[in-house]
């Protein structure tokens, strides 16, 4: 395969990840191997130019082309030591830089060398590489290196570009080691090979440079598609309107979900237009959600009697202007407190203690086991049978609504038939409903962007956000009739599933395409063609 055929191939692989940074190893790789320009029989070998320094390997790395030779780095280069510069001694200007580990950080007026150099980090961003073509000073985090006359400098910086040496550094702060680099091996070509070599490979990192901007461009242009198409469903006028852009939306969904993010956005939209009561057509037949509310406040007043929970305490109205949106036909607006029999706090931290878990006993749900509105048991999170009884009041009960109040806002999960029985840990909250509101409903209520982003800015904490009681009872959602809650948790798990196969889909696109890219490259790294004349 050549190099022609590489960039047919690029309309495919050119999406896989990494997909420019790979060709761009590539380029280097097929450099170094001698396959990037033909090799000249008029060409002085290197092996002649060795046997002026004396210094010799008779090691190869790979088949080297004719007129090559290899050597361990440590026969040809010398990696010097930098020279501690304090900062205030580092100029905003002056006729030399200063280099640290990885860049300049100041200048100055004199040099550790006159002459041009390759600087390598040796503390810190080991192995990081830096060209300075006149005088340099080099600081004690990192090394200079001046090429001998018969290395190319440029050359010499493709070279240890494909040695990864960032891979060799050592310690919780990596530092390179100048020995380990001493043992690698470096392939020398004839040095009129060598600038024929730095040539070529400037001239396909500017194709790469194209090639990435050409890339980043399509990719700002979907963006702004997807963000504009996203807008448009977000804030349809009317419902005529709002059909013609989730019918846009949805027959472009390929061209519109090419990235996770996007996918992502999609989901977030699905729930904002749930929550507003865009996503299902309104029935005038169904019953007004304030008959719903009626009723729920009459069964609260009646738990409250019996003594089975606390007596509902008088509340303000929730406004319509408070919930971000206008309120659909059959719509109301209330605060979580009034469609609530119960909220209940998860224990303190002080009663249940690290010597309450045990192995193989009943969980205990934190917000890290609530996930994708599921729950999932964490090892070690579990208590025995006395634990359980001491906490009893806390059990969860099979339809509940576990939220967390800690880290995340926003997730929550209904207890299964299954989970009946598990405790509710310190960071969680219990939410019981009646049975004439649908807990699916709220769940996607709880963790659509409108709500989130309420509880999010609400919570508090420095080092981790909480949610007390009352910022969540205070918060005030549209609630719809019991029939077109229903609908709305049909269209959104319908809609969510379409999601689901699209990650899929594009997870299974970006591997083929990764494995396409790596292929490709495989068979143009290791086959006898080469990008030669295809330029």
């Amino acid at each position: 395969m050549n190099a022609a055929q590489v960039l047919d191939h690029f309309d495919r692989i050119g999406d896989a990840p990494n997909a420019i940074p790979r060709l761009r190893r590539f380029i280097l790789d097929l450099a170094v191997r001698g396959k990037l320009v033909e090799q000249d029989p008029d060409d002085e070998p290197a092996s002649e130019l060795l046997k002026l320094s004396k210094r010799i390997s008779s090691k190869t790395l790979f088949d080297l082309p004719h007129h090559w030779i290899a050597a361990k780095i440590g026969e040809l280069l010398d990696f010097q030591y930098g020279k501690a510069l304090l900062a205030n001694e580092r100029l905003n200007q002056g006729r030399v830089s200063v280099f640290g580990s990885n860049g300049i950080v100041g200048y100055g007026n004199e040099s550790l060398t006159e002459d041009s150099a390759i600087i390598v980090g040796r503390k810190g961003s080991a192995g990081a590489l830096n060209l300075c073509m006149g005088p340099s000073w080099t600081t004690d985090v990192a090394y200079f290196v001046i090429p001998p006359p018969f290395l190319d400098i440029h050359f010499l910086l493709i070279a240890l570009q494909t040695l990864d040496l960032p891979d060799l550094g050592k310690g919780v702060k990596p530092g390179l080691s100048r020995s380990d680099v001493y043992e690698l091996d470096i392939a020398v070509p004839p040095t009129a090979e060598q600038r024929r070599i730095v040539a070529k490979v400037d001239e396909l990192m500017a194709l790469c440079d194209r090639l990435e901007a050409a890339r980043a461009e399509r990719e700002s242009r979907r963006d702004r598609l997807v963000a504009a198409s996203l807008h448009r469903l977000n804030n349809g006028a009317d419902a005529d309107e709002f059909r013609e852009h989730i019918g846009f939306h949805l027959r472009h969904l390929p061209l519109l979900t090419t990235r996770p993010e996007h996918i992502q956005q999609l989901r977030q939209t699905i729930l904002n237009l749930a929550v507003r009561g865009k996503l299902v057509p309104q029935d005038p037949k169904d019953e007004p959600s304030s008959e719903l509310l009626k009723r729920i406040q009459a069964e609260k007043e009646k738990l409250g009697r019996e003594g089975k929970t606390s007596r509902p305490k008088p509340v303000s109205a929730a406004e319509a202007d408070e919930l971000g949106f206008q309120l659909m036909p059959g719509w109301s607006a209330a605060r979580i407190s009034q469609i609530l029999l119960e909220l209940q706090t998860g224990p303190f931290g002080s009663s249940l203690h690290q010597s309450d878990y045990q192995v193989g006993g009943v969980p205990v749900i934190n917000p890290a086991s609530i996930k994708n509105e599921r729950l999932f048991p964490i090892d070690g999170m579990a208590v025995g049978t006395a634990t359980l009884m001491r906490l009893a009041t806390f059990k969860l009960r099979a339809g509940d609504i576990v939220m967390g109040r800690r880290g995340e806002m926003g997730r929550s999960a209904i207890v299964t038939e299954q989970e009946d029985g598990w405790l509710c840990g310190t960071g969680c909250l219990i939410l019981r409903l009646p049975e004439c509101l649908s807990a699916r409903f709220l769940v996607k209520v709880i963790g659509s962007p409108l709500v989130r982003k309420y509880l999010g800015g609400s919570a508090v904490g420095i080092t981790m956000q909480n949610l007390n009681q009352s910022i969540l009872l205070n918060l005030a959602i549209g609630v719809p009739p019991l029939a077109e809650q229903r609908r709305i948790v049909a269209k959104v798990e319908e809609l969510m599933a379409l999601c689901d196969r699209l990650e899929t889909q594009l997870t299974t696109t970006q591997a083929e395409s990764r494995r396409l890219l790596e292929a490709v490259l495989h068979e143009a790294l290791n086959g006898p063609s080469v990008f030669r004349n295809s330029f």
